[in-house]
């Protein structure tokens, strides 16, 4: 190689190299998102209004957790939970992922808002503020709940009684249908979300009603209403969720270390094939519109680089005969 040659070379990785660096910084948002039907606790007393809620239990939720864990309806996390749920968190803890931040959630209480649910098919939907692909596992509490008491991992049926891998996303939600077991009275569909791109997970508590029982205790419980596009977006200014990069308030990765020895079930999605286009899920995490709008640019960069050098090399010899 002469060395015009290797000078042209050189200053075209040079040039390449920022472009890449925008590109890695660009990438694709995280998920987040809560369960809107049946209504999850979050959703709820968001919908309510943190400053100033309607119902009684999300009165006694904000006044033990403050209004920030309101605004961040969509962020119940867990950063680094690789599937390690019943491990990361304790009994009692369920409905706020044992992040103290929204221990409000945790309030045993039989006035909670909840949704009418009979058994049978349901359509299930979860508002993504941001997709990506995972699993949805839906668990429901056991014959002889007790809402007055809290929530335990053994409340739970032992196995989900809904799961599905990369559901569809339509109009911001995941879509999907579950076949609803039979149960009378007053019960909690707890919902696991695990992304399948990163150990991250999202947990969500729906109080639901079969039948015409409200709760028992003598307590009428208020219907729960999902937050509207509205009020999602009117409310994002004091939101401290960022869905770039890992997110806002990850700090559950401080409060809930991964165990040593983690035997963490892997997500479908991590291996399987997907016929999927990226409109329907999100996008994964080796492939976003970022990451192909930044192979495009560097593709053209390198390009008129390598061109402007040549034909510099061109000239310049033309004018040494």
């Amino acid at each position: 190689m002469t060395a015009r040659r290797r000078k042209v070379t050189t200053v075209a990785a040079l040039c390449i190299a920022p472009l890449a660096i925008v590109g890695l910084a660009a990438a694709p948002a995280v998920a987040h998102g809560s369960m809107t039907d049946p209504v999850s606790r979050v959703s709820a007393c968001f919908a309510e209004g943190p400053e100033s809620p309607d119902s009684a239990a999300c009165k006694a939720a904000v006044a033990a957790s403050g209004t920030q864990a309101f605004y961040d309806w969509n962020e119940v996390n867990i950063a680094n939970a690789a599937g390690n749920h019943k491990q990361l968190i304790p009994d009692g803890k369920l409905c706020s992922a044992g992040r103290d931040k929204y221990k409000g959630l945790d309030l045993p209480r039989v006035d909670w808002p909840s949704s009418k649910l009979a058994s049978g098919n349901h359509t299930f939907h979860y508002k993504a503020t941001a997709p990506h692909r995972g699993s949805f596992e839906l668990y429901l509490t056991k014959d002889g709940y007790d809402p007055t008491k809290p929530l335990k991992w053994s409340d739970l049926e032992e196995k989900p009684f809904a799961k599905v891998t990369n559901p569809k996303l339509v109009n911001g939600e995941y879509i999907f249908d579950g076949a609803v077991p039979n149960k009378s009275g007053r019960h909690l569909i707890y919902s696991i979300w695990q992304r399948s791109d990163s150990p991250e997970a999202f947990y969500t508590c729906s109080d639901v009603v079969f039948g015409q029982d409200n709760g028992g205790a003598g307590s009428a419980a208020p219907t729960a209403s999902a937050p509207s596009e509205k009020e999602i977006a009117d409310s994002a200014d004091k939101s401290t969720v960022d869905h770039n990069g890992h997110g806002g308030d990850h700090s559950a990765k401080a409060e809930t270390p991964a165990p040593s020895a983690p035997n963490a079930p892997e997500a479908k999605s991590a291996s399987e094939p997907s016929t999927q286009n990226l409109a329907e899920t999100g996008g994964d995490s080796n492939t976003s519109y970022i990451a192909i709008g930044g192979a495009a640019t560097l593709a053209l960069g390198a390009a008129t680089v390598f061109g402007a050098g040549r034909r510099k090399a061109t000239v310049s010899g033309r004018r040494s005969r």
